[in-house]
């Protein structure tokens, strides 16, 4: 900006209609919650300074404030007593702002900061004193309106409680951001009064007082007034939640990614896709999670956070905190839980799943097994149904299995243990010390067949007639004579 710009971030509201434990402002949509859409916005502009207000529940909104933004300003409005004491406050905290302050709510998600440059550009340009970033909308209720003289000059806002009926009628309304000459702001904040129908101090007044000084006024109209909108409820959050998503998703289409069904395709605001990346029906993107190109998700796939290589494919699959390489395969009904890598090539298959655990280049899981807090090396192959017996009640312990080994199907791996490179295990076996490299590792004892078992013990079910229709005799039954 060409000057000094301070932005005011209003989260001091206790937001009663959400009916919940959790502040108005922090609740989530699309990966952030309102309050962090808003400071991501505001961020755009490179402000000199970023001042939030705090009030109700400020021991939860002030520390996720500083998380997102560590050097912003808290200002904290003890009693809820309107937008224009949020305001004094805000510039108490801060001493005497030069330049230009630009105030925003808390609770606006769908807000974008080329929106705002857009705005404080419009404010700066035309020298006002007061600038409002209004909407023309088909239904004005609950909006404070934008009332302007004969000349089209701003006049006042009027909030809805105290409008005229003929001003409840005008449609382009006060978003509630506004900017501000700071000179301006800093000596017409101490004449605002609460003589309204609400007992409050209106920051809309100021529109008012910057008329009677006979200094400039006026409105910038937003065409995506939607940007705008704020959440009052759980119903309305949903509503907004649809809209960002749908926002999103378009975005990312026209950016080269196929998305097969928008309607059932939700991304989160900070993931990341490449080009040419295929999302198929029923998949969730979350969190900071990353797809590299020519891969492809889904369908019915939720990922949080999780790193996806380059063509790789990950199929009905649930994953946190996971990495699945390049050309690497996940799914169906596979199960990445924080901690996992799988590397180059590798596949995690149906029904298995994986925690802490490093999966190398081309090495497979395929099937029905856990494999947690453990190493598998490069080309090895798990036969199905393998349980890592990690935990001894106590513990976790790892267990470390080499370079293209081979191990059987029903395997137990009883933790601490290492299988060397080459090496390969029986069916069923279960491995409680060391295999030395290239060893065949056998636990379980020769094979015993009780013939003519079914005829004694389960004679006259279908089973048994099964057998003896078969050929089946019993050793232990007496010759005929």
């Amino acid at each position: 900006m060409a000057n000094e710009l301070t932005v005011v971030v209003l989260a001091a509201g206790g937001g009663t209609r959400m009916k919940s434990k959790t502040m108005k402002v922090l609740h989530s949509i699309g990966g952030r919650t309102m309050v962090g859409h808003v400071l991501a916005a505001v961020q755009a502009l490179e402000p000199e300074r970023i001042v939030a207000v705090v009030g109700h529940q400020r021991e939860q909104v002030g520390p996720h404030i500083h998380e997102l933004v560590p050097d912003a300003v808290l200002a904290v409005q003890e009693e809820l007593l309107g937008t224009g004491d949020a305001v004094r406050v805000a510039i108490a905290a801060v001493g005497e702002p030069t330049g230009t302050v630009l105030v925003a709510a808390g609770d606006t998600p769908l807000l974008e900061g080329e929106s705002l440059r857009a705005f404080a550009a419009d404010h700066l340009a035309a020298g006002r004193a007061v600038s409002i970033l209004s909407g023309v909308v088909p239904d004005p209720t609950g909006y404070g309106r934008v009332v302007r003289g004969a000349d089209g000059d701003v006049e006042a806002i009027v909030e809805e409680k105290d409008a005229t009926d003929e001003q409840r009628a005008i449609d382009e309304i006060n978003s509630g951001i506004l900017a501000f000459d700071a000179a301006f702001l800093r000596e017409a904040l101490p004449r605002l009064t609460n003589d309204n129908a609400k007992g409050e101090y209106y920051l809309t007044d100021l529109v008012g007082l910057a008329r009677d000084a006979g200094l400039s006024v006026g409105a910038f109209a937003i065409d995506d007034v939607a940007q705008t909108e704020g959440a009052n409820d759980r119903a309305q959050l949903a509503e907004l939640g649809r809209e960002l998503n749908r926002r999103i998703v378009t975005r990312w289409m026209r950016a080269g990614v196929s998305v097969m069904d928008p309607a059932t395709t939700w991304i989160d605001a900070d993931v990341v896709l490449a080009e040419d990346v295929t999302i198929l029906p029923g998949t969730q993107l979350l969190g900071a999670t990353v797809i590299a190109e020519d891969a492809v998700v889904g369908p019915d796939t939720t990922l949080k956070d999780c790193e996806v290589g380059t063509g790789a494919r990950v199929v009905r699959t649930h994953g946190e905190l996971a990495v699945v390489g390049a050309g690497a395969n996940v799914g169906p009904w596979s199960y990445l839980r924080p901690g996992t890598e799988l590397g180059a090539d590798g596949k995690i298959g149906a029904f298995v799943e994986t925690k802490n655990a490093s999966i190398g280049p081309g090495a497979k899981v395929p099937h029905l097994s856990y494999v947690g807090d453990a190493e598998i090396g490069e080309g090895t192959n798990i036969g199905a149904g393998t349980i890592v017996a990690n935990y001894d009640g106590v513990a976790k312990h790892r267990t470390t299995v080499g370079r293209h080994a081979r191990t059987g199907s029903n395997n137990t791996f009883v933790a601490p243990v290492t299988i060397g490179d080459g090496a390969a295990t029986g069916a069923g076996t279960v491995v409680r010390h060391d295999v030395p490299a290239g060893a065949l590792t056998v636990s379980s004892g020769p094979q015993r067949d009780l013939e003519g078992w079914v005829l004694r013990r389960r004679a006259g079910t279908t089973q048994a007639a099964a057998a003896e229709s078969a050929g089946a005799e019993d050793p232990q039954r007496p010759a005929e004579a």
